[in-house]
């Protein structure tokens, strides 16, 4: 598996990614109105920008597939996802340690937003809820999630000037 920076022709399989991952896994846990603002959250326009800026990148499998993206904001992490049917494959593991590695090279501190499908594997990476969050959607249906941060750890930053990182 290997991580790249996504172009901007990365449009749609971005998109494509993030979408099918919501359609597919967040009816399990947010009632319709909060997927629904899930999709218009992570429109392309959205995408766009940030692919202008340089800050979205692609997991690889070995065939070279895209099967995941995150999108690396400052010192948060935003728009963490992998294919549905790739999870549990360390994908997402793999990203998520590219975007810490990425940040602690330039912040003290990682935040992100967690939905409620990745909560825990937040908590199990040492994150801690800084602020709960509310958001009132579309057929009064609520959109719940935690804004969690950490500090960035000594061994990531080894890696970010370490030159034989594979990352």
């Amino acid at each position: 598996m290997s991580i790249r920076l996504a172009r901007e022709g990365d449009l749609d399989l971005v998109e494509q990614i993030t979408h099918r991952t919501i359609r597919e896994i967040y009816p399990r846990y947010y009632p319709e109105g909060a997927v629904a603002f899930f999709l218009h959250h992570h429109r392309e326009e959205n995408i766009k920008n940030d692919l202008a800026n340089r800050r979205v990148f692609l997991c690889l499998d070995p065939e070279r597939r895209a099967v995941g993206t995150v999108t690396v904001r400052g010192n948060e992490i935003c728009r963490l996802f992998v294919l549905p049917q790739y999870q549990g494959g360390g994908y997402g593991s793999e990203l998520l340690e590219f975007a810490e590695t990425e940040i602690a090279g330039r912040y003290d501190e990682i935040i992100l937003s967690a939905s409620l499908p990745a909560k825990a594997i937040y908590l199990k990476r040492g994150y801690q809820a800084l602020e709960f969050h509310t958001i009132k959607t579309e057929n009064n249906d609520c959109l719940c999630y935690d804004l969690m941060g950490r500090q960035a750890r000594a061994e990531e930053r080894k890696r970010l000037t370490n030159p034989d990182n594979p990352l």
